[in-house]
């Protein structure tokens, strides 16, 4: 005699549930490399382009400068412009990513503590849209997202990182 084939338990298909997860996990995992390329590749690009073209406008970066009240602003121009323009470079290879980012970031902290203070301002009050529409923002979190995620697979990092048996 044929017996009905039981109903699964509830306790089976809530373990169903934690697997499916657990594969999503890992599928959407594999999009880090990219996505750390995309980002790195892009606001490398941008952080390149502002420092060259401050290099090739170092008259009218420096009066800005000055107007902030910076000391040396000349000097200052130089190395700052520098910085983004070499960053922006190694960004996009993934070389020294993380130290770049560190770098780049402190130098969008203080491109908003010195150009937008008010929007610093704004970021402790009930209405954060000027901070977040500054235009350092976006620098700011990209180069924070290569400070603390690194440059991912497609990257001189992971090149050199591979070479040394890690």
């Amino acid at each position: 005699m044929n017996t009905p084939a039981a109903a699964p338990s509830p306790a089976k298909s809530l373990g169903l549930i934690p697997r499916l997860y657990r594969r999503f996990q890992f599928a959407s995992a594999k999009l880090e490399s990219p996505f750390l390329l995309v980002i790195r590749v892009f606001w490398g690009w941008q952080f390149a382009q502002s420092g060259w073209g401050r290099l090739h406008h170092l008259d009218t970066a420096t009066g800005f400068f000055a107007s902030l009240g910076l000391p040396a602003p000349h000097f200052t121009v130089i190395c700052i412009s520098l910085l983004e323009f070499i960053g922006g470079i190694f960004l996009i290879a993934g070389f020294a990513t993380r130290f770049i980012g560190l770098l780049l970031a402190g130098d969008m902290i203080v491109a908003y503590l010195l150009s937008d203070h008010q929007a610093v301002r704004s970021l402790f009050s009930s209405d954060p849209t000027r901070f977040y529409t500054a235009d350092p923002f976006t620098f700011l979190y990209a180069s924070l997202i290569a400070l603390i995620f690194g440059a991912g697979r497609f990257s001189v990092d992971y090149l050199i990182w591979r070479r040394q048996g890690c």
